[in-house]
């Protein structure tokens, strides 16, 4: 009992200092401005986006980025200023085919050669790679949870990209295991003498997690799997959707991880066309 208030008392410490972090606040004018003019920079960061960016029950984010891309280039300014407000549309949710009509509106009614301009930046920002790091972004917006870094130590066992965000390495360990689409880990084993084993909190994302010899599970943000020692499974994010977990470390005597085989391309497709 001791131990299962130990894990539960630090996951909801985690949580409650990653809600206290989402809370954005805009320095850009203090930080370049902030010594020249600093009254200037107040006005950028607490009102213009402190107050007015944040009326979104007036108007929402999506609709201020247009008006404020269209007021920009219908002036002339294609510079920096132009491509902070385009890279911010894309993460208010305009796409590459409504930025793309957006500007070629914008070319019959302020000009041709500002609409080409604007075309310039806006290929970067929506550019294929932009879209891939893009895809990470906005995962990693859904939860409140840090991606963390590339799973480099663990690679070995892992088929694609995952990543892995030590959240608590005290009492009990705990950390948020990130999978970008198609990636999953091989067949593994949680070996202990007495307790151990694993709970798998699923925080954004679908997912799979199957033991030897059953049907996989089907995993969604909100879902629980309790791993028991010695029992051989795999998880991992589905084919179309990224995947995030908190994997909780069952306290135990002599613990250890037998990684083993690897969850084939038949046995993971079949999964995915079947979901």
């Amino acid at each position: 009992m001791r131990k299962i208030i130990c894990i539960a008392y630090s996951l909801l410490m985690i949580i409650l200092m990653a809600n206290a972090q989402t809370k954005i606040k805009q320095t850009a004018g203090r930080e370049q401005l902030g010594d020249f003019a600093p009254k200037f920079a107040e006005l950028n960061d607490d009102v213009l986006f402190g107050e007015v960016w944040s009326r979104t029950d007036k108007l929402g984010l999506r609709d201020r980025s247009m008006i404020t891309v269209t007021a920009l280039i219908t002036s002339g300014i294609t510079d920096s200023s132009l491509l902070y407000h385009l890279q911010t549309a894309k993460k208010n949710g305009i796409t590459r085919t409504e930025i793309a009509e957006i500007l070629t509106q914008i070319g019959f009614y302020a000009g041709w050669p500002k609409a080409w301009a604007a075309f310039r930046l806006a290929k970067d920002v929506w550019s294929e790679k932009a879209e891939v790091a893009d895809g990470r972004t906005k995962f990693e917006r859904e939860m409140i949870f840090p991606i963390g870094k590339p799973n480099d130590g663990f690679s070995k066992h892992f088929i694609g990209q995952s990543y892995l965000a030590p959240l608590s390495t005290k009492q009990v360990g705990i950390y948020n295991v990130t999978f970008e689409p198609g990636c999953r880990n091989n067949w593994h084993i949680h070996h202990a003498k007495n307790g151990g084993g694993q709970i798998l909190v699923c925080v954004a994302g679908t997912g799979w997690y199957q033991e030897w010899g059953k049907p996989a599970r089907l995993l969604h943000s909100g879902d629980v799997v309790n791993v028991p020692a010695g029992v051989k499974h795999w998880h991992g994010a589905t084919a179309d959707s990224w995947f995030a977990h908190l994997a909780i470390e069952v306290p135990g005597e002599k613990t250890s991880n037998e990684w083993l085989e690897t969850v084939t391309n038949k046995e993971y497709n079949k999964l995915n066309k079947e979901k």
